[in-house]
């Protein structure tokens, strides 16, 4: 089960709405106008995800700086 925030925001619904409206446009069906309606949304939907993904950051480096240890969460890239 996935919770939202208290400010309603779904991360996850709005990664799905994203791809969504990518899916349509790419299909190239969409009128010039409902294109720029569609980006102007992905544009918003790309925000708010980063705006949360940065929170959720801060979140971590509190976490992170509570307890004092960072080397055992430190993640190595693929």
């Amino acid at each position: 089960m996935t919770k939202k925030k208290q400010t309603g925001f779904d991360f996850e619904q709005a990664l799905e709405d994203l791809e969504a409206l990518v899916s349509s446009m790419e299909e190239g069906e969409l009128s010039l106008e409902d294109s720029l309606q569609a980006f102007e949304k992905g544009i918003k939907l790309t925000r708010e995800c980063q705006a949360a993904l940065k929170q959720a950051e801060q979140k971590v480096q509190v976490l992170i700086n509570e307890n004092g240890d960072t080397e055992d969460l430190e993640v190595e890239s693929d």
